[in-house]
């Protein structure tokens, strides 16, 4: 028996070497292999220069060849959409139960939101509110509902005649106390609600925890009913205990649509493409839409002075503010301040130094966009 335990152990040291061995050379292959690569930062920078030389589409062309691919799945899809048509008697049921609806699921709800907007809630003063927007006006949604329960008012005690200017000055008032109103009014007739619908609440204007407080709190006042939607697979993070359960009082549907995202992903840069001016144009655009005709003037007055003064740097805020005050558009530097203040949340508007050393404003595109832009702005 010895000898066999003796020849076994022998193998054992025997194989043991030879693995050991053949590690030895995978090492030595490795370190041969990095000696004849070329340094790190040479190929970090080889790789870099790949990375840049990528040639890639311009977003508009882009997105006009997806918006040209043929949609599948049509029957399913319809059907599908019948499906959530059926349930538009049980939504109307919970609203006026006091629950808020909550809609998720892949794809744009917007045209099913609106759809049950139009054939259902025609007992309801329906507020349309775009989430998906860079920025948007909350207190001046607020605003909106409250004067329409204060012409509400008038017509009760019939005061039909009344003109705009003896509305209450909401505007002037602060959120909280338009909110306190609100919450204080009351209406014999149920039928005189109003629905917020609300598309993409957890748009990237809405994340904010001041702007969901304030929603929350106007969806428990009286005859004020919230419809909404949300796309990002974090929204419930938005609320808490509280605020689901017992003010918004959420009452989720799963709507997968399938639908493209066509306007909400107007504002996000498709990843395979380039930053065209194209698609910076339309971005601007549509954000100019959203603003008030003062402020586009505002804006038009800068981008006037940036073409006609191209060599210079920018348009100090002091001649800017001048300029506009001639044409009457703003009152005050306060006012104008408020302007730029929505232009460079967009980035709509830049500030660089100048070589004085005052601030400048600037419009961050090319004369040729500049000009484009400016034309269908008109």
């Amino acid at each position: 028996m010895a000898p066999r335990s003796g020849h076994a152990a022998a193998a054992g040291v025997s194989s043991g070497s030879e693995d050991d061995d053949e590690e030895a050379g995978f090492s030595r292959s490795y370190f041969l292999a990095k000696e004849k690569e070329p340094s790190s930062g040479k190929k970090r920078a080889r790789a870099a220069g790949k990375l840049a030389d990528l040639n890639l589409v311009d977003e508009q062309v882009l997105r006009a060849s997806l918006a040209e691919i043929p949609p599948k799945h049509e029957k399913e899809v319809e059907a599908l959409t019948r499906s959530y048509k059926d349930q538009y008697r049980n939504w109307l049921f919970e609203l006026r139960c006091g629950f808020g609806l909550l809609m998720y699921g892949f794809g744009s709800k917007k045209l099913l939101l609106e759809d049950f907007a139009s054939k259902t809630l025609t007992d309801f003063t329906v507020i349309v509110v775009n989430g998906y927007l860079p920025s948007i006006n909350l207190k001046q949604v607020i605003v909106t509902i409250a004067e329409i329960f204060w012409e509400q008012t008038k017509l009760k005690r019939k005061r039909q005649t009344a003109t705009r200017s003896q509305l209450q000055p909401f505007a002037s008032q602060s959120i909280d106390d338009i909110i306190s109103f609100l919450n204080n009014h009351t209406s014999d007739n149920g039928d005189n609600s109003v629905c917020l619908l609300i598309h993409d609440i957890d748009g990237p204007a809405l994340r904010d925890a001041e702007s969901q407080q304030y929603l929350a709190q106007v969806s428990c006042c009286p005859q004020v009913h919230v419809v909404a939607s949300v796309d990002h697979v974090n929204a419930p993070l938005l609320w808490d205990k509280k605020m689901v359960h017992t003010q918004f009082k959420w009452s989720w549907y799963h709507v997968p649509t399938f639908a493209p995202y066509k306007v909400e992903g107007v504002f996000y840069p498709l990843i395979l493409a380039g930053g065209g001016h194209a698609q910076t144009t339309k971005t601007a655009l549509v954000v100019l839409q959203s603003l008030t005709p003062n402020a586009q003037s505002v804006f038009r007055v800068l981008a006037e002075y940036q073409l006609a003064n191209e060599k210079e740097e920018g348009m100090h805020v002091s001649s800017l503010y001048t300029k506009c005050r001639e044409r009457f558009l703003v009152s005050s530097q306060v006012t104008l301040n408020s302007h730029l203040t929505e232009f460079k949340d967009h980035d709509l508007v830049k500030i660089r130094k100048h070589s004085d050393g005052q601030d400048c404003l600037h419009i961050p595109l090319v004369s040729d966009a500049l000009e484009k832009l400016l034309q269908e702005l008109a």
